[in-house]
């Protein structure tokens, strides 16, 4: 049953290819088949029917999506904004200078993993501007 399954994986595939899709040398992070690129930029896993994003930072991290995802970006960035604004009231009632460094790198890790967040979110098209 499954040689059923990538023959018409492989015949979607080459449909597409017909079309103008280029084949990368990219693998889906979740099934490992190789990754197709339309015209327009998207990456495209047809094993999985799901489109795939690329985030760059220090190292290219291909991320599947998911309906999901957008879910959980929103959660974890309320929790980490619910947290910021914690470490701000503390960073305004300390002040002990070694609670204020702790405070910083604590807050500056947030930020950074806030702004991670924000960049799937954008690559997804959901971002909220201005919630910080």
């Amino acid at each position: 049953m499954q040689l059923k399954k990538d023959d018409t994986s492989i015949k979607r595939m080459a449909d597409l290819l017909r079309q103008g899709a280029t084949l990368t040398d990219l693998s889906c992070p979740s099934c490992s088949s190789p990754l197709l690129r339309f015209k327009d930029g998207i990456l495209w896993c047809e094993q999985d029917q799901k489109r795939v994003v690329v985030i760059k930072d220090e190292e290219q991290i291909p991320v599947q999506t998911a309906p999901q995802a957008n879910t959980s970006c929103d959660k974890l960035e309320t929790t980490l904004l619910a947290k910021i604004r914690i470490i701000e009231n503390k960073i305004e009632k300390t002040e002990n200078i070694d609670e204020l460094q702790k405070l910083s790198s604590a807050l500056s890790e947030m930020l950074n993993s806030l702004e991670k967040i924000r960049k799937i979110k954008n690559i997804n098209g959901t971002v909220n501007a201005g919630q910080i």
